[in-house]
Formats: structure tokens, sequence, C-alpha cells
């Protein structure tokens, strides 16, 4: 259990933060920037929830949120040794958080016909939101990426990010009425 009886601490006021093993890191590194994506896809799927009823989606959204925090904590935990076993001290994102999402990305596909365009982020503003999350995800997926390419990350965290995104298409769609809502891309529509 996490308790924070004061929010400010002062010791990042030299520019560092610290990580879970107890380093010490320059605000400016990849792995901060990931986490930081990480946070703020985070805030945008929570701005995207209270646009939905109480209700399935919403309860999936709630569930990914704290995912999220699973994989912050995951990037806030170095393994110099490619170690990704979690552990009772070491949070870790699982690949049955990754089969999670690909079942309900398929669930959730299950009710739409297929594409046969390029859709624009928009239709209701619940899909809108669920776009903008979707796009927040993105980055914070490149982030993340940017950081493997330095360091080791869990692959696991990678596929999470990686089909979250998709997910939140799929979601998109659903709440543009299964997909009739849909904006369609009109390529050259305004030359």
């Amino acid at each position: 259990m996490v308790k924070l009886n004061k929010i400010y601490t002062r010791t990042g006021d030299d520019g560092t933060t610290g990580l879970v093993d107890g380093s010490r890191v320059t605000k400016a590194s990849l792995r901060i920037e990931a986490i930081g994506k990480v946070d703020e896809a985070n805030s945008a799927i929570g701005l995207a929830a209270a646009a939905l009823d109480e209700g399935a989606h919403a309860a999936s959204l709630f569930r990914i949120q704290n995912d999220l925090f699973d994989l912050g904590a995951d990037l806030a935990t170095p393994a110099t040794d490619g170690d990704f076993a979690p552990s009772e001290m070491v949070l870790r994102v699982l690949p049955s958080q990754v089969e999670w999402l690909e079942q309900s990305i398929d669930t959730l596909n299950e009710q739409l016909e297929p594409l046969t365009s390029f859709i624009l982020p928009g239709g209701s503003e619940a899909a809108a939101r669920t776009h903008v999350a979707r796009a927040g995800t993105r980055a914070a997926e490149r982030a993340v990426t940017a950081l493997a390419a330095a360091e080791p990350v869990n692959p696991a965290a990678l596929a999470y990010i990686n089909r979250l995104s998709d997910y939140l298409f799929v979601l998109a769609r659903v709440l543009n009425h299964g997909g009739r809502a849909d904006v369609k891309w009109i390529p050259g529509a305004n030359r």
C-alpha cells in the first residue's frame, strides 16, 4: 500500500528524480520521459472515461488506468541484468495483461463492420476523447520504444503499450455507434 503524507519532498529541486531501486536520474532522461508520457496517456484515458456512463467500457478504461500505473512502476524499476520477473518488491507488466487487451479488442471488433477507409479522429464526444487518448498512447509507445533502444525494458510493457492504442482505436469506433458515426477520410477533398 502506498502512503503519501507529504506531496513535496524538495529532493527533485536539483533536476533529478528517484527510481524504485533508489537511484537518481535526470528528469530529462529517456526513462522519465517514458514514464511521463505514460502518465499523460493515463490522464487522457481518464478524460475519455469521464465521457462515458458507468458501464463496461468505463470499467475497462478504469482497469487500463490501473494497468498504466503498473507500467509506470515497471519503467521506474530498471533491470540492468535483463531480469523482468515480478516479485514482492518489483511490479512488472505481465503477459496476461497484454492478453486481456487482445481479448478485449477481439470482443469489441466483433461489433464492427470492417473498415473501408481511414477514419478521422472524431465523431461523438466520447469517441473523440478516446481518439485523443489513443494518440497520447502512441506518444507513450514512442517514448517507451526510445527507452528500450537505450536500456533494457520489459517486453510485456512494450507489448502492452502497443496493444493499448489498438484497443482505444477499436473502442472509439464502438463509441461512434458501432462505427456508423465514424468520420471517413476523403483523400484530397480540399484541393
